[in-house]
């Protein structure tokens, strides 16, 4: 995996536990605007619903009757009542109900998750956490906790399986979020100002990123 760079380990009391070894190829990219853009807009874009629509003229009700005559009015010449010169006729070249995913590479997409985490550790808006479990499923007493230790916008990160009472907990506190490591991704990483992982989603990540 490379060099490894130490990290202080936190419990939810904001005390230090101990430490941890985070990998340089993981943590310590130089992060790129464009490659971390590319990864937000392609996530956003497998988002849209995509079902946004108009009707051309085949498919407005209507009369097929000729307006009026072809010469001799002194007004423009019709064809018909659903064309787009009229109210309520056709949309020209408007949207049509389509997907808007497009292709990543695999590659490009590990490398702007590991510069998402570098970014947050390098701006000193990481946190490595014991383990994100909690004794009861109130969210009171949790977010006193989470505001000791300043966090007023975060993402936690842990393993495969979140605590059930820190998930019911967390959830009604405003812009706290919670994700399983293999949820982990560029965009939410982005939008909150702190990322906390635990112990267990760091081994899981670099076995995932490895």
């Amino acid at each position: 995996m490379g060099e490894k760079m130490k990290a202080m380990v936190r419990n939810l009391d904001n005390e230090e536990v101990g430490s941890i070894e985070l990998p340089d190829d993981i943590f310590a990219r130089k992060p790129r605007r464009d490659i971390l853009a590319r990864a937000v807009n392609w996530q956003l874009a497998k988002r849209r619903a995509g079902t946004h629509s108009t009707k051309g003229i085949s498919q407005i009700s209507g009369t097929t009757r000729k307006p009026w005559a072809q010469k001799g009015t002194g007004r423009a010449r019709q064809g018909s009542l659903r064309s787009p010169q009229f109210r309520k006729g056709a949309v020209i070249f408007g949207p049509l109900p389509r997907s808007h995913e497009h292709d990543l590479p695999k590659k490009v997409r590990r490398l702007a998750l590991c510069m998402a985490l570098s970014s947050k550790r390098q701006e000193g808006k990481l946190i490595i956490l014991d383990e994100a479990k909690f004794k009861e499923h109130k969210t009171k007493p949790l977010a006193v906790k989470l505001s000791k230790m300043g966090l007023k916008s975060a993402l936690f990160i842990d393993g495969a399986n979140i605590d059930p009472n820190f998930a019911k907990a967390v959830r009604n506190i405003k812009n706290i979020d919670v994700l399983p490591e293999q949820g982990a991704n560029v965009y939410d990483i982005l939008r909150r100002d702190f990322l906390v992982l635990t112990k267990n989603a760091i081994e899981q990540l670099q076995e995932r990123l490895k």
